[in-house]
């Protein structure tokens, strides 16, 4: 789920509506860029933070289900 995560943040950080990458992708995707650049470091370290936590529990499952642990 890690490959989402990059998606996420985007819609996170972009600051206008989903659907204006539809109606009107090169003032979004512009738009959206240019927010990203511009967030603070703070914002960056819990966004990186976010993302280490995807990583890592992802390799978490993945060692408990080799173990012979299931979810349900």
């Amino acid at each position: 789920m890690s490959f989402i995560y990059p998606i996420v943040v985007i819609i996170i950080v972009d600051k206008i509506s989903t659907i204006e990458y539809i109606k009107n992708p090169s003032y979004a995707f512009k738009t959206a860029f240019t927010n990203l650049i511009n967030i603070s470091v703070a914002d960056i370290i819990i966004l990186l933070a976010g993302f280490a936590g995807t990583v890592v529990s992802g390799l978490v499952v993945k060692y408990l289900r080799k173990s012979g642990y299931q979810m349900f």
